[in-house]
């Protein structure tokens, strides 16, 4: 399975223009042009079922010569399969294909072939979602057009959808850079409405997005959603003030209730890699392997902190702001553990972002 990402996440940087699909979404807009704009979202439809149908194809030669001998030298076929994919105008479907390609080439791992099964089985879901997308729940059928890359553009998004008017606190913004796009991602929760929310933005390298909140502040302003079966992509659409000063840290749970949020996203979006949570009052252990964990304060539950991917200096950030005392931590939960983002520190201190 993939490494955790926000959770809905998105394209995954480098494999996805912002807003892939404009004019071309799931129940476009009508209006001028609206007709053109169909027969595009057609076209593009009958594409991207293509790819999924040779995709298909792809895993069943992989299948049938089997996972465990299946060569680390066919990354480059996998690689170009993913090109092709991207012709398709398919990204989502080119991301997970790039995934099961970088495991292909990992190496005789012992847990290489279990690994590969993986990622089949979510592509082959995800295939067959979309090839029988007419005949799913709409959420779902909403979430497998978004898992395959077809998103509204945000002006499309907030003249259709009913805006959702709260505080939103900033629980995080952080920026990826893939050498070619900058990604940002501003994680939001509502002070009202509790829900969760993800607003992504994008720049070319040397000229960050010029969307930009710290971590702590609140704005009173409305979101739209993008259609899914469990929504957290949101677009900013109108704000009633200028961003301000929270007064402390938001709700917060137990470790219990952030698997609980997660297993009931995953429930909804089977390929959803994390979700946003808030834990507290927890406390940083390291354990005897070296591997860290959040504890709450009995030591009764713990979750893995995934300290994967240049991130461990995170940790031991996150255990000095702690220093053995409890904390309210905001991060992505997903099947390794949790991704630390941000922390709230002992006595009312302001967010310390990881």
């Amino acid at each position: 399975m993939a490494g955790a990402e926000l959770a809905e996440p998105g394209p995954r940087p480098g494999t996805a223009c912002p807003d892939a699909g404009a004019g071309a979404s799931a129940g476009g807009a009508p209006g001028a042009g609206g007709e053109a704009a169909r027969r595009r979202a057609e076209r593009r439809a009958a594409r991207i079922a293509s790819g999924a149908s040779e995709l298909e194809q792809r895993l069943a030669d992989l299948l049938r010569g089997g996972l465990a001998s299946a060569a680390a030298s066919a990354y480059d076929r996998w690689d170009e399969t993913a090109a092709r994919m991207v012709d398709a105008q398919a990204p989502g479907l080119a991301s997970r294909v790039r995934e099961l390609a970088s495991v292909a080439g990992s190496g005789a791992g012992a847990d290489r072939a279990s690994r590969l099964l993986e990622e089949c089985a979510l592509l082959h879901t995800l295939n067959q979602g979309y090839l029988r997308v007419d005949e799913l729940p709409e959420a779902l059928a909403a979430t497998v057009r978004a898992r395959v890359g077809i998103t509204a553009d945000t002006a499309t998004l907030l003249a259709t959808s009913a805006p959702v008017r709260d505080d939103w606190l900033v629980l995080a913004q952080q920026d990826a850079d893939d050498g070619r796009l900058i990604t940002r991602r501003v994680w939001l929760r509502g002070r009202r409405t509790g829900r969760m929310a993800l607003l992504l933005s994008y720049g070319p390298v040397g000229r960050p997005p010029e969307l930009s909140f710290p971590a702590g502040v609140s704005l009173d302003a409305e979101l739209a959603y993008h259609p899914s079966a469990r929504p957290l992509r949101a677009a900013l659409g109108t704000r009633h003030s200028a961003p301000v000063p929270s007064p402390g840290p938001p709700p917060a749970g137990g470790v219990a209730a952030a698997l609980a949020a997660y297993g009931e996203a995953l429930r909804d979006d089977p390929w959803l890699e994390s979700w946003p949570v808030v834990l507290g009052p927890v406390i940083p252990v390291r354990m005897p392997s070296g591997d860290w964990q959040l504890v709450d304060e009995e030591g009764e539950a713990g979750v893995p902190v995934d300290a994967r991917q240049g991130d461990r200096a995170a940790v031991w950030q996150l255990a000095a702001v702690s220093g053995g005392e409890a904390v309210t931590v905001f991060g992505e939960c997903g099947f390794r553990g949790v991704v630390p983002l941000g922390v709230w520190g002992v006595g009312g201190s302001g967010p310390v972002p990881l």
